[in-house]
């Protein structure tokens, strides 16, 4: 018996909306990356791109446990001496939420070209409404 191996070509793309609501932000990233990589189908390839097209709602209903709001930061650098921002993740989840849940998803994908073009098939919204509705998403139940 020989080993299946996907093919680009055949793969087989479905839509899904996950809520963010009343969920820890990194558990739900875990689940928003595997749906990215297609690692919950059968016919998964580690070399091929089997992923799915993810759309994640109420991302400002996100939560955060412990003491992460008042003690974790997102800090990035702009190339410059001194050039280090620190942003504490209480003001970026009431700023920018989506930013949150973006870098939490890509921190959980790989950085290869099939991680970078996973995370083009990523929308994050704050709220409920979201643009892809002609796509016919399916919600995801964890």
């Amino acid at each position: 018996m020989s080993t299946f191996m996907a093919k680009p070509a055949e793969v087989q793309r479905k839509w899904y909306i996950v809520d963010a609501a009343n969920r820890p932000l990194g558990r739900t990233a875990v689940k928003v990356a595997d749906l990215l990589r297609g690692k919950g189908k059968p016919e998964f390839t580690p070399h091929v791109d089997c992923g799915d097209f993810v759309v994640v709602i109420n991302a400002e209903k996100a939560i955060l446990t412990g003491k992460k709001l008042q003690e974790k930061f997102y800090r990035r650098h702009t190339g410059y001496i001194g050039g280090l921002k620190e942003v504490k993740y209480q003001t970026l989840m009431a700023t920018r939420p989506e930013l949150a849940m973006e870098l939490a998803v890509k921190g959980m994908v790989p950085d290869t070209t099939i991680g970078r073009k996973a995370l083009t098939r990523l929308h994050i919204y704050k709220g409920e409404k979201y643009a892809q509705v002609a796509q016919k998403p399916e919600k995801y139940e964890f």
